[in-house]
């Protein structure tokens, strides 16, 4: 999972691209990066860690132009730690582009053999992106001509689709031509753009949410459907074609559980009122199946819980508490690259106020749980600050399978579901009882009746791939593969350098 970025403007656009990048940083803290375009030269610049901490006035300084792209990195599967690794990447030909992707490729290694036996192009890297990149990049030479125009990018977006399997959600930069965004044909990653007058000319930003827009003043004009290519020209005209023939509407329905923001709205569903649903729902499912429940407080795991666990209080008729006093500095458990990690941000993470537990009936609403283990280390600090009895309410059903989409869950028999009953995993975290939300439950909540939506990708939860393509085979590899990086973990580099085409 992570964030992009990309913005045609009047003048220098780095700016813009910087506070859209901090407002995605919860899509990923582990490098950023951001491509200008100035006169034909492209200046890149990407670092380690957060946004923040990669760009001071230096390096902002030296990002000029009115055409950029901007990116932050979740990493998944067999990523280094890397800043070779981060995004946006580069190749010269044709004309000079630069790309930044959100999601993962499913056919990766079969694509990459290809590239250099048949398009005779060379990967630096592990990153699929570096691969997307390079398949954009011959395509769009098959497709040039002596003068470009917007039909060869929709040709050379439509030649991506045919090759590449999985999820991606794509921005990119064409040296002195314009920005293209484009989305793969199920729509499973998210991509909006809007737009903002400037001195009566018309500017555009494509991101990942619409929150990125609205921090920049940008309006949402809507989302780019699946299959779809916007391409922004150099004059900031904006054209736009259906690239794949095969398109469905399945967006990953775990944005709407966890990654995205309250505030965002993803093809057309506000995913604050999603969390409020999917609390309702849950509390219908308490009410309907624990006959008497003895439950004194309710209290969410901050923070994305929080909305799901007010609306689950409200309809119980529960008070409301917050136990958990969060500090802020630390970064979202979740996405942190190593298990170790995460393990020791629980604590540091969370302080339990030690008066809203005592000698009391507890409901904790979480989100999702996934490996359990943040669970059972939540679960001991309630019982350590005096709570009688400790329950646990999941926003979202049983974890159960692989994401390969672009979500960096753990090998399969890592998850607290991995054949387990409901109550064998409540006991596993140490509740005194555990409920879970039902699939059909949390696609009502999130599915809107004025929403495009046809559907949703739900596979971590149902295991149906809506790509297809998804072997018993790959999954195997896919396991191997985060088990293998779990273990061999490359040692972090510094880069300090801004580059210059």
């Amino acid at each position: 999972m992570c964030g992009i970025v990309a913005v045609y403007g009047s003048n220098n656009v780095v700016r813009d691209i910087y506070e859209a990048l901090t407002v995605l940083q919860h899509r990923g803290q582990d490098a950023s990066g951001i491509l200008t375009n100035h006169d034909g030269k492209i200046t890149l610049r990407k670092s380690l860690g957060l946004v923040r901490d990669g760009f001071d006035a230096k390096h902002i300084s030296r990002l000029q132009g009115n055409l950029g792209i901007g990116h932050v990195r979740y990493p998944t599967a067999g990523h280094a730690a890397s800043s070779a690794e981060a995004q946006p990447f580069y190749v010269n030909s044709p004309y000079g582009i630069g790309l930044a992707h959100n999601g993962n490729l499913i056919n990766s290694s079969e694509l990459k053999n290809n590239l250099f036996s048949e398009d005779l192009r060379h990967i630096n890297t592990k990153s699929d992106s570096e691969i997307l990149l390079n398949i954009f990049a011959h395509e769009l030479h098959l497709h040039s001509k002596e003068s470009f125009t917007p039909d060869d990018v929709f040709y050379a977006v439509a030649g991506v689709h045919r090759r590449v399997k999985g999820a991606y959600a794509v921005v990119a930069l064409i040296s002195d031509r314009g920005i293209v965004a484009f989305r793969d044909p199920m729509g499973i990653r998210p991509l909006c753009f809007g737009t903002r007058k400037i001195d009566g000319k018309t500017e555009t930003m494509i991101a990942s949410e619409s929150v990125a827009l609205d921090s920049a003043g940008f309006k949402l004009e809507r989302d780019i459907k699946p299959g779809e290519a916007i391409f922004v020209d150099i004059d900031g005209n904006i054209h736009s074609r259906l690239c794949s023939e095969e398109t469905g509407y399945s967006p990953c329905i775990f944005e709407f559980v966890y990654f995205a923001r309250p505030d965002t709205i993803i093809d057309g569903v506000s995913v604050y009122s999603a969390r409020m649903k999917m609390g309702q729902k849950l509390a219908e499912k308490i009410l309907r199946t624990w006959k008497n429940p003895d439950i004194d407080v309710v209290m969410p795991i901050p923070d994305t819980s929080r909305i799901s666990a007010l609306e689950l209080s409200i309809s119980l008729k529960v008070p409301f508490r917050e136990g958990f006093i969060k500090n802020r500095y630390i970064g979202r458990t979740f996405i942190m690259p190593e298990q170790k990690q995460r393990v020791q941000s629980v604590k540091r993470k969370l302080n339990a106020i030690a008066s809203e537990f005592k000698g009391k009936n507890v409901l904790l609403v979480d989100d999702s749980i996934v490996r359990g283990t943040t669970s059972k280390q939540i679960i001991d600090m309630a019982r350590e600050a005096g709570a009688k009895k400790v329950f646990m309410a999941s926003a979202a059903p049983p974890v159960k399978f692989p994401n390969v989409y672009g979500i960096d869950m753990p090998a399969s028999n890592e998850f607290a579901a991995d054949g387990r009953t409901e109550k064998e995993i409540g006991l596993l975290i140490g509740a005194d009882k555990l409920i879970y939300q039902d699939l059909t439950d949390l696609i009502s909540s999130v599915k809107n009746k004025d929403s495009l939506i046809d559907g949703f990708d739900s596979s971590c939860f149902d295991g149906k791939y809506v790509t297809g393509g998804v072997t018993d085979e790959y999954l195997k590899e896919l396991d191997e593969l985060r088990n293998n990086a779990a273990k061999n973990k490359d040692i972090p580099d510094s880069n300090d350098d801004v580059m210059v085409y």
